[in-house]
């Protein structure tokens, strides 16, 4: 649960204000892992800080700093420093500034996540613990495993276009797995953005990943998939998890309609 910037004890807002120069905090507006999550403005820049204290939410941000810092692609964040300090967790990353990626159709934005995922697809998982596929999904496939590093949560608000190019942020969950389960996980991303699941799959089909797969795993991979977040749904007013049982119900729907064509 996000909390006030404000609430955190004096000795960590001192720590943050030393190291940024100043402590001008405004919170971000989107994503919900970190108890806190703010850009903050000082006389040596902005830098992007994330903090918890909760035990689940250190767990989960020590597990973001790891991957991090073992991550060393173009487009991931850099991890600029941490601290521990009265019983808080604080990790202070690359400041990424810029619009979220339009990924709807035709956008040139697309072109950048392309090369993203190309990078992506040929970045080696490192050994830090990471989820593996039934872990992060609910679900397995023996054809989902792998040892390609798989950021998994790749819509826009993830995706920030800057002067210097794409950066993907938040690597909360990250997982090894096969490179093509980044582009099925895309799939609902694309859909949502404008595209009909058969022109989300053939945007996909640029990657080289996605010819490898055989289609039945891939309707296997959207059945389950549209089966969990239908469930999901049910169980929750969020309108989030209503729209993703809805887009990962269309790529279903459409695998299914396409095998009995």
């Amino acid at each position: 649960m996000r909390i006030d910037w404000t609430a955190l004890p004096e000795a960590v807002t001192k720590e943050v204000a030393d190291r940024v120069g100043g402590s001008h905090a405004v919170p971000a507006v989107t994503g919900d892992h970190a108890e806190i999550a703010v850009t903050v403005t000082g006389a040596n820049g902005q830098v992007f800080v994330k903090a918890a204290h909760i035990d689940f939410g250190v767990r989960s941000l020590r597990f973001e700093l790891r991957v991090s810092e073992a991550v060393s692609g173009s487009h991931s964040p850099a991890v600029k420093w941490h601290f521990e300090e009265a019983g808080w967790l604080v990790v202070g990353f690359e400041h990424c500034s810029g619009p979220h990626a339009d990924l709807s159709p035709e956008s040139p934005d697309l072109d950048l996540l392309d090369e993203a995922l190309a990078t992506l697809g040929n970045t080696r998982a490192p050994d830090v613990g990471l989820f593996g596929p039934k872990g992060r999904l609910g679900f397995e496939h023996p054809a989902m495993d792998g040892d390609t590093l798989i950021h998994t949560d790749l819509g826009p608000a993830n995706l920030i276009v800057t002067p210097r190019g794409l950066r993907i942020v938040d690597w909360a969950m990250a997982t090894k797995a096969a490179p093509w389960v980044e582009l099925a996980m895309l799939v609902p991303w694309l859909i949502g953005s404008g595209h009909t699941a058969e022109q989300a799959e053939k945007w996909l089909a640029r990657q080289s990943a996605w010819g490898t797969v055989n289609p039945s795993v891939l309707d296997d991979f959207a059945t389950k998939n549209a089966e969990k977040w239908a469930l999901k749904s049910r169980q929750s007013a969020a309108g989030w998890m209503r729209d993703l049982a809805d887009w990962t119900g269309q790529w279903s729907t459409c695998r299914r309609t396409s095998e009995n064509a």
